[in-house]
């Protein structure tokens, strides 16, 4: 068992001392995430993204973050795959509520408004076609 200083960790909360012990795995973990916090601060300051990160261009993605691997985007490409087939076997109105909801960011009402139909209609439906997607991609894998 270690003693730490909570204030040194929650500086917002603690405003005065706050000792207590904490199992050496737990102190493990808090000073791994405070290394993975100073480690963010200096990727975002080395690469300037202190100066961008209101420009909406996409450089602080590509500079903040990692990399994914060839593993990571193969698999990625797989989910779109069977998520793509999965909507391909949803009726054309379910699957047309689907791509307008999950990859057009459109609102149910905004559907609903489209479509001349009310909001709770749109959202059944929905809720039927990613019940039925579940089914497929479970039968699938």
């Amino acid at each position: 068992m270690k003693e730490i200083n909570l204030r040194e960790y929650y500086p917002d909360f603690y405003n005065t001392d706050y000792i207590i012990e904490v199992p050496d795995e737990v102190l493990e973990t808090m000073q791994e995430a405070v290394r993975k916090e100073n480690a963010y601060q200096r990727r975002k300051f080395r690469h300037k993204a202190h100066y961008s990160l209101d420009r909406d261009d996409g450089i602080e993605h590509s500079t903040l973050y990692q990399a994914l691997t060839p593993q990571d985007i193969c698999e990625q490409q797989e989910i779109m795959e069977q998520i793509s087939m999965a909507i391909s076997m949803l009726p054309e109105k379910q699957a047309r509520r689907i791509h307008a909801h999950y990859f057009h960011g459109m609102s149910f009402a905004e559907i609903a408004a489209e479509e001349g139909v009310h909001r709770s209609q749109i959202m059944r439906s929905i809720n039927r076609a990613l019940a039925h997607m579940a089914i497929i991609l479970k039968n699938y894998r």
